[in-house]
């Protein structure tokens, strides 16, 4: 058995506002790669219609899913609304 803590999986849905800022895709992008690069981020993408996208957390907690997604630049330029689900995939 491994000392490393469970992780369970997340899945942010992320959906554009009728004011959508393109302004934020870059810095949120930049955001996706620091999690990538953590360990935390499993897969992200856009939707086809361009109504927004979803990305998969892979941490402890749904406390630091939220906090993650809180600090997402579309959360915090407004741009897009953003809501965590605990995700029991198999």
């Amino acid at each position: 058995m491994s000392d490393r803590p469970k992780t369970k999986r997340y899945l942010v849905m992320a959906m554009r506002k009728p004011d959508f800022s393109e302004a934020a895709v870059a810095p949120h992008l930049a955001f996706l790669d620091g999690l990538r690069l953590a360990g935390k981020l499993e897969m992200t993408g856009g939707f086809s219609d361009k109504s927004g996208g979803a990305y998969v957390l892979n941490v402890g907690t749904l406390a630091e899913a939220l906090a993650i997604a809180a600090d997402d630049p579309l959360a915090t330029s407004d741009s897009s609304t953003l809501t965590v689900y605990e995700w029991n995939a198999h």
